[in-house]
């Protein structure tokens, strides 16, 4: 398979995988400064998520909501982040910034090795809890190494270095009779671990995720992500995509971010 396919296979797949329309938005927004940087650029990421979220953000999840409001009222990205971490008695391990953060694979001259710490520091822009971005951190990881041609058990095994002990169980140890529906950063990574592991193509996975998910839908964006860096935009059945109201605009932009030939 090529890795142009696989590439594009990231943020189409997020897209496929996200039912209520928040993090195709975020994401998509994160991979054009990507694209108009190019470079990541922390600023300018959290600017591009404001603007969105000055005009018609939705879906964005209680904490970065939180957050954004603060925001707009005069406060620095890191001081909002804080206060709400506060706020909610350190309550901020949702997985939201995995969700959005996919893209960061995407930008081929982006050192893998510096991936998980851009994750890590994108994550802060709402989320401070360390366990927020390491599971982000863990997820772009995962979809780097796939896109580069690891096997499914090294890039697993490969995302485990580095990371929290709640990370690390969630990625080695994801049974079905464990797995719960919850937003919880770590919780969230492990279900998406279950059923991309599990599966033996995107589409099958995706269901899988989808049914076992229910309304909640916070592991399906994930097993987007890492489903489509595993088996390729080409692997996506289009139907799957027939809900994303920016599927233009998300097609654009994964071109843009991938390998040319």
């Amino acid at each position: 398979m090529e890795q142009n396919d696989r590439v594009k296979g990231i943020l189409l797949g997020l897209a496929a995988g996200d039912r209520h329309g928040g993090p195709i938005r975020m994401a998509v927004r994160l991979a054009e400064s990507l694209i108009n940087v190019g470079n990541f650029d922390l600023e300018d990421i959290g600017a591009r998520y404001m603007d969105w979220w000055r005009k018609d953000a939705f879906d964005t999840g209680p904490t970065a909501a939180r957050v954004f409001t603060l925001v707009a009222s005069g406060l620095s990205f890191r001081t909002a982040a804080q206060q709400v971490h506060i706020e909610t008695e350190e309550q901020t391990a949702g997985c939201n910034p995995a969700h959005r953060s996919a893209p960061l694979a995407m930008l081929s001259h982006l050192n893998t090795k510096q991936l998980a710490e851009f994750a890590k520091q994108e994550a802060t822009l709402t989320h401070r809890h360390p366990l927020s971005g390491d599971v982000a951190a863990a997820v772009v990881v995962i979809c780097r190494h796939l896109v580069e041609g690891y096997t499914w058990a090294k890039a697993i095994e490969s995302a485990c270095v580095g990371t929290l002990p709640e990370t690390r169980i969630a990625i080695e140890t994801p049974e079905l009779d464990s797995l719960n529906t919850g937003g919880f950063a770590p919780a969230a990574l492990a279900a998406a671990i279950h059923f991309v592991g599990s599966s033996s193509s995107f589409d099958t996975a995706l269901e899988r995720s989808l049914q076992f998910a229910g309304p909640a839908n916070y592991c399906p964006v994930l097993v987007g992500s890492i489903a489509g860096a595993r088996w390729g935009m080409s692997s996506i059945n289009r139907s799957l995509l027939d809900h994303c109201t920016i599927l233009s605009r998300v097609r654009a932009t994964a071109v843009h971010l991938a390998p040319q030939a």
